[in-house]
């Protein structure tokens, strides 16, 4: 057939054949095999779920600003962690994760035990004390079914922030004292059930300002190792994960609280210090002590009061994006396990879940109840994204 300078632009103009068609992302065609001993992040992109684009694009049609709603849009491309926080989250969660792409993998927090965050009000949980066997038959072992159906797909998994180290640091309150037994058993039981070929887990373990203190790290790291080995030394764990919905810097010099008074006490002044100074106390207590770096909302530093300091922190941004380039052999990824616009916690002084700290002076106010939108504090991350989006 012979074409002419008018029909090849007639074709140009229809889209025929004016350029090539985009690859089209698949899932993987066979079962995805993934291994404690391997980094499952390299050659894979961690998954920016459509639960959380959707957040954001709903705050994005909500500013007047076009400029801040274009940066805010981008937010929704990044990979984040899914947090399947209560039961009903299991059944949401379940159209949200079927055909991933077999380049990615899909980020998920196992956040649901009985007598949650026993030291803090604000993200209390659905299950009280001593509900363990309904942690275990009605959350994780529906979220084992979930993840058993989808063999093709590669999963990360968070394992119950917040839990275990607070057995170490606040083991003197009674609410601490009454979920120690069930955190134990139930981070066990999760370790062993969810240890499946297509899925590595990382044990929550705070942050530098947390266990990185002197006298934590030894008891913080046998602490995780125990439950390991009751687990049966699960093969998927990888290690930990680290500064989840926290806010300290990966690398500075000096530290956020270096400086201060008690910082002689403290070696793990940034999150690259941790990693390497809880590593090395979890190889001694016979873990595997690999982690990833919640970076998500800690692109802003010199911030909090107090480095406790943990609710809504005013004046954050959006930090390092997920990414494997870290530096460090023992490091992983820099993941964002926090959705950036979710709240913390209520400074709502009235409410049931209120607790001091999203009342503290640095915390942003007002801010409803945690896991809730959080469309100011949204927009302030977007704003003071470092770097920049």
């Amino acid at each position: 057939m012979k074409l002419t300078v008018a029909s090849v632009v007639a074709l140009i103009a229809g889209s025929a054949i004016a350029a090539p068609a985009q690859v089209q992302k698949r899932a993987c065609s066979s079962a995805v095999r993934l291994s404690g001993t391997e980094n499952a992040f390299l050659n894979r992109k961690l998954h920016a779920n459509s639960f959380y684009r959707e957040e954001v694009n709903k705050a994005a049609d909500a500013m007047s600003d076009s400029s801040l709603a274009a940066k805010a849009r981008k937010v929704g491309d990044i990979g984040t962690f899914l947090w399947i926080d209560t039961i009903s989250k299991i059944e949401i969660t379940r159209p949200l994760i079927q055909d991933v792409p077999c380049e990615e993998i899909v980020g998920l927090v196992i956040y649901d035990l009985p007598g949650r965050d026993c030291a803090a009000k604000a993200s209390n949980g659905e299950l009280p004390v001593g509900a363990i066997n309904r942690y275990k038959s009605e959350y994780i072992d529906p979220i084992k079914k979930m993840l058993q159906a989808l063999p093709n797909t590669a999963f990360a998994l968070v394992i119950e922030p917040d839990s275990l180290p607070n057995l170490v640091t606040n083991i003197d309150l009674t609410s601490c004292q009454q979920s120690k037994s069930g955190y134990e058993e139930g981070v066990a039981y999760a370790l062993k059930e969810l240890n499946l070929p297509n899925v590595v887990m990382y044990i929550d373990a705070g942050h530098g300002g947390w266990l990185g203190w002197n006298d934590n790290v030894k008891p913080g790291a046998e602490g995780l190792a125990k439950v390991y080995k009751a687990a049966g030394s699960p093969s998927q764990v990888r290690g930990i994960a680290t500064n989840v919905a926290g806010w300290n810097a990966w690398s500075k010099t000096p530290g956020e609280f270096e400086n201060s008074p008690d910082g002689q006490w403290n070696k793990a002044h940034d999150e690259k210090r941790y990693v390497e100074l809880f590593g090395a106390a979890l190889k001694t207590a016979g873990m595997p002590n690999h982690a990833i770096v919640d970076t998500g909302r800690n692109g802003v530093q010199g911030l909090r009061e107090e480095w406790g300091h943990w609710c809504n922190v005013n004046g954050a941004g959006f930090g390092i994006r997920p990414s494997t380039d870290t530096g460090s052999t023992l490091t992983d990824a820099f993941v964002w396990v926090k959705p950036g616009g979710e709240s913390d916690g209520t400074s709502d002084t009235s409410a049931n879940r209120y607790d001091s700290f999203c009342g503290h002076s640095d915390a942003f106010k007002p801010s409803p109840e945690a896991g809730q939108w959080h469309q100011a504090y949204f927009e302030m991350l977007v704003k003071n994204a470092n770097p920049a989006l």
